[in-house]
């Protein structure tokens, strides 16, 4: 029995475009993730997970794509191959069945060593940046989610009846930030 071709989109923010990644190619289904790679704790990739059976060939645009550190990478590659799945790197040209000579994982390896490393040196660049514009004094941050007239509104309405679930919806931010400005004195 021929398995399903099945392919998995990431890109770390929703307005990035996903187009380019399977482009021209034939899949019988796609998960797409608009995630960070940091984690494989991703939502469509968990979904993947799931629904791929044995003699499904998962196909991905590129190594960074599936993972961005080596040990992720390897783990889900040999996840999906011990299940019978093959993976497939496009750009790379790389194919996984589990049943690989040793020259295929030592590629995985080196070019998934590239794709950490590259993160590395991107979140280290960024670093800088940010170092160097704050000492010109022109990064001030990441924006308040909520004015100071909010914030004293949204203390007033917490001393009612209201629950923090339905603030945190009325205001449109997370639970986790309406406790930080319930804090702030």
């Amino acid at each position: 029995m021929k398995g399903q071709r099945v392919g998995y989109i990431r890109v770390s923010g929703v307005n990035q475009k996903t187009d380019r990644q399977l482009e021209g190619l034939q899949v019988d289904r796609v998960f797409t993730d608009y995630a960070s790679g940091r984690t494989t704790q991703r939502p469509e990739l968990e979904q993947l997970r799931k629904f791929v059976r044995e003699g499904d060939t998962v196909v991905v645009h590129s190594l960074d794509r599936l993972a961005r550190n080596l040990t992720d990478l390897r783990r889900l590659v040999e996840e999906f191959t011990q299940q019978g799945i093959k993976v497939e790197f496009i750009k790379e040209s790389l194919s996984f069945t589990g049943e690989d000579s040793p020259i295929p994982r030592l590629l995985l390896s080196i070019m998934g060593s590239f794709a950490e490393f590259e993160r590395t040196l991107i979140l280290e660049r960024q670093r800088e940046g940010i170092a160097l514009a704050k000492q010109r004094g022109a990064y001030k941050g990441r924006k308040k989610a909520l004015s100071p007239a909010q914030v004293a509104e949204l203390k007033q309405l917490a001393k009612s009846c209201k629950t923090k679930t339905q603030l945190a919806s009325e205001f449109k931010i997370t639970r986790s930030t309406l406790y930080r400005y319930l804090q702030d004195k």
